[in-house]
């Protein structure tokens, strides 16, 4: 059976610079991804149109830096567009793809803008199932702190600098490369880093063998000259390490495995953070802390620090940056603190990262109790994945779920697929909440001092925690 990797209107032996792609309009422009690209494209002194179906901070951030965004979809949003760029998100329906297509406009996935605004750049490209968003943020620490001033696109908020965007003068630029389309392979990274292979996004791969084929092709894509780093502790991604040999460059893993390029022994993690002995690679026993607790960041952290040996930068300046690392919106974000409560965020929604942050939350509740509230991402995802998201959340004191955010899928396709299918299997105390506003009301009651409160998913179960915030501000008072 043939099945869609890329975008049917991708095309990977084209290869464009951001300058000859004229006025650009971004469907869905306020989105993690699409809003970096923009604001890079507008540092450019490119002009950037868009569209979102609902005004945001992203919108009216990009609004402010000169962008025209129109909040709604219709065709006459397009302007005097000669490019448009879509995610895979975006459905054939949409008035402004459909007029796009009629007037002949060059249609760009969102990869392929993106690598475009790379040109000229030495492309950090960092993949894999989970961890990509919090690894690519420490990665831009660590240069920085290198004095390289990199690039970057992240798919949140730096805390640092409030931007999940950077147009820099150095020659890195340190990217996310998102494998749930297939189009990564659009980039040509110069180093690429993948912190694990994993079944997921089987919607758009139909199974897990021709993920792994996707991601032995994209080590394929690595520049020459380049070097791919792997975690030698996740065995898929670890084989990928093979095929960057036959393809001719460096290939160095990291990992706590004793054949590892880097090794990290001494691991200790604690509720303020996660250290460890760095060796290999030049290196001897060099202390690495990085301000994120979990065993999962202290292997992020060591995929930087190989990445920038490789990149010839200094080790000790890199995990200076590691240590000054000041974390990235949504990855264990804390939102608010009251009546003895803690309320933190975080993005996780595939059930590895579920069961690495709650393990890592365990750390900072302390003594208290960790309540989870956990939002399913994708009806196909829930499907697949039921008894493992059953399983991770298993980890906390407390459930509740919510039901599915559905994001680009419908419910008529996936009968009988809602949060309850995971509810049923958890093993402690839960409770199934259809309901979206019924969420925040049930953690406040729920919840007492000491407590650890983590609201976790992809979708617009962000919005809880600062209700749960508000509500137990108001119940102390």
């Amino acid at each position: 059976m043939t099945r869609r990797v890329l975008p049917a209107y991708a095309d990977p032996d084209r290869r464009l610079a951001a300058a000859e792609l004229g006025a650009v309009h971004f469907i869905g422009i306020g989105g993690a991804g699409m809003s970096g690209i923009a604001r890079i494209m507008l540092q450019e002194g490119i002009v950037v149109s868009g569209s979102d179906a609902k005004d945001s901070a992203a919108v009216r951030g990009l609004q402010a830096a000169g962008a025209r965004v129109q909040v709604g979809h219709s065709a006459d949003a397009l302007g005097d567009a000669q490019t448009v760029v879509v995610s895979s998100a975006i459905k054939p329906t949409n008035p402004e793809l459909a007029a796009a297509l009629a007037r002949g406009l060059l249609v760009i996935p969102r990869a392929e803008a993106l690598a475009a605004v790379m040109a000229g750049k030495k492309p950090v490209a960092v993949a894999g199932a989970h961890g990509k968003t919090s690894t690519t943020s420490m990665l831009v620490a660590a240069i920085d702190a290198c004095g390289a001033d990199p690039s970057y696109a992240i798919g949140g908020d730096l805390h640092a600098t409030g931007r999940n965007a950077h147009l820099g003068t150095g020659e890195a630029f340190a990217v996310e490369a998102d494998e749930s389309d297939g189009s990564f392979l659009l980039f040509r990274p110069h180093i690429a880093i993948v912190t694990n292979v994993e079944p997921d996004h089987l919607d758009n791969y139909g199974d897990f063998q021709t993920v792994l084929a996707a991601f032995h092709d994209f080590v394929r894509t690595i520049t020459p000259g380049g070097a791919l780093v792997a975690c030698a502790d996740d065995e898929h991604a670890a084989s990928l390490l093979t095929t960057a040999r036959e393809h001719g460059v460096r290939a160095i893993s990291y990992g706590e495995r004793p054949d590892a390029d880097l090794r990290l022994s001494e691991l200790a993690v604690s509720a303020t953070g996660t250290a460890y002995a760095a060796n290999g690679l030049g290196l001897d026993g060099l202390r690495v802390r990085v301000a994120a607790p979990g065993h999962h960041m202290a292997l992020n952290s060591a995929s930087v620090l190989a990445a920038c040996i490789a990149l010839g930068l200094d080790p000790q300046c890199a995990a200076d940056g590691l240590r000054d690392y000041t974390g990235v919106a949504r990855r264990m974000d804390l939102v608010g603190e009251a009546a003895g409560v803690r309320v933190y965020d975080d993005y996780a929604h595939h059930p590895t990262e579920v069961r690495a942050q709650l393990l890592a939350a365990r750390e900072v509740a302390g003594d208290g109790r960790l309540i989870v509230c956990f939002q399913p991402h994708l009806f196909s995802r829930t499907q697949v994945f039921a008894d493992q998201f059953a399983a991770a959340l298993s980890l906390a004191d407390h459930v509740l779920l919510m039901d599915v955010y559905p994001a680009r899928e419908s419910a008529a396709d996936f009968p009988g697929v809602t949060g309850d299918s995971i509810a049923r299997q958890v093993a402690a105390p839960v409770r199934f909440l259809p309901v979206w506003d019924d969420a925040a009301p049930a953690l406040a009651e729920l919840a007492r001092p000491g407590d650890l409160v983590v609201t976790v998913g992809a979708g617009d179960v962000t919005e809880v925690g600062p209700r749960v915030v508000e509500l137990l501000r108001s119940q102390d008072g």
